[in-house]
């Protein structure tokens, strides 16, 4: 019995044991087994893309606004007497510091978040690499102001507006060649429709030369603008192209950052042209003789600076968000729109051929507009196979 008595205690040893062991509290057991750490996961993907998407909504408002007001509000300093290119070609970047006040708010907001759980944040996010990439932009930027500019002095706005459709021709062939774009039935045929629709407006010009302006006049206007919106064609797919090569997160305080250095040293460029031509003590001449009033013609010059501000920041906003191409067909698809403001606005003529055109630059953006949907679907049905 005694062999049996031994095993008996055994027993009831290692039985007492694992009763201490069971019944210790939950921070003992996690010294026998340490527990995992808890991973956080990250956000699901439709709160991303619902965030993606309106950004990308609240900066084609932006651009919508820019790319209607913007040519009105030039042409009409120029209407009512106004004749410093170089000025207006300023105002076109010169509102850069209304920049500042959606980048103060970020930082306030990233300073409060940072504090809460103890760590720094910081002020500018832009590297020397970014910058001067995007330096050499903003002078590129500014030239392409003073050619516009220099074009709308001399041209009704629904013939410069015309003339700009073509621009995205020169965004499609840019993008193509400088970041890869690639082209779908849907976008191919966006472009097609879209350039007949300014090959139909450009059948219609013959009556449109405005008031004092020769015709020596109204073909270099034409030319400069034709050049502007080549240049503009290539400036869309180049700040595409800054955005892929910074080797930084981008992230749309950084995007704001971009547009501040862009539009600084377009104002820069735009500032030595008013200095070499003496604009600056034309300002106080222009206002005194101005057609609507001394205090209106600063007003115009106020409202000519934020209304562009709009536009680019609504431009640098969608290729973010989306790519340069639709931010150009977003520009396209505006231009029709502006012919008709022109006409009700700045009381100029309205053909059927302006009509036509119209028609044809909304279908090309319905059909753009579909293609992306389509692409967006296919993108999320491969995810959901590779899952």
């Amino acid at each position: 019995m005694e062999p049996n008595s031994q095993e008996t205690e055994k027993f009831l040893a290692m039985a007492a044991r694992r009763s201490r062991i069971n019944t210790c509290p939950l921070n003992a057991s996690h010294s026998i087994t340490p527990a995992k750490p808890i991973e956080k996961k990250p956000p699901p993907p439709e709160q991303s893309t619902a965030m993606k998407r309106a950004v990308l909504f609240f900066n084609s408002i932006l651009l919508a606004v820019g790319s209607c007001g913007g040519p009105l509000i030039t042409r009409l300093y120029f209407v009512h007497g106004g004749n410093c290119v170089w000025l207006s070609s300023w105002l076109q970047s010169g509102g850069c510091p209304i920049i500042f006040i959606p980048l103060i708010i970020s930082y306030i907001f990233r300073r409060r978040a940072a504090s809460r759980s103890g760590n720094s944040t910081k002020m500018i996010f832009v590297k020397l690499r970014l910058f001067l990439s995007a330096a050499a932009i903003g002078l590129i930027i500014g030239f392409d102001n003073y050619l516009y500019t220099y074009g709308i002095a001399r041209l009704p706005v629904s013939t410069s507006a015309l003339i700009i459709a073509c621009q995205l021709a020169f965004t499609a062939a840019f993008a193509y060649l400088l970041v890869n774009q690639r082209f779908t039935r849907y976008s191919i045929m966006a472009i097609v429709l879209m350039t007949t629709g300014a090959a139909v407006l450009a059948s219609h010009t013959s009556g449109d030369l405005p008031a004092g302006v020769s015709n020596k006049q109204y073909r270099a206007g034409f030319l400069t603008t034709l050049s502007a919106a080549f240049l503009y064609g290539m400036i869309l797919p180049l700040v595409e192209l800054t955005y892929e090569k910074s080797k930084q997160q981008i992230t749309y305080t950084l995007v704001l950052e971009i547009q501040l250095i862009l539009s600084v040293f377009a104002t820069i460029l735009s500032t030595v042209g008013m200095l070499i031509n003496n604009n600056f003590q034309e300002i106080g001449r222009e206002a005194a003789e101005f057609g609507l009033g001394e205090t209106k013609y600063y007003v115009v010059l106020v409202m000519n600076a934020v209304i562009w501000q709009s536009f680019f920041l609504g431009a640098v906003g969608v290729i973010f968000s989306s790519s340069s191409l639709f931010s150009g067909v977003l520009i396209a698809v505006m231009l029709p729109a502006t012919e008709i403001l022109g006409v009700i606005f700045l009381k100029e003529k309205f053909h059927a051929e302006k009509g036509v055109s119209l028609v044809l630059n909304l279908c090309g953006f319905v059909c753009y507009l579909v293609g992306e949907i389509k692409n967006d679907q296919t993108k999320t049905l491969e995810l959901q196979t590779t899952a």
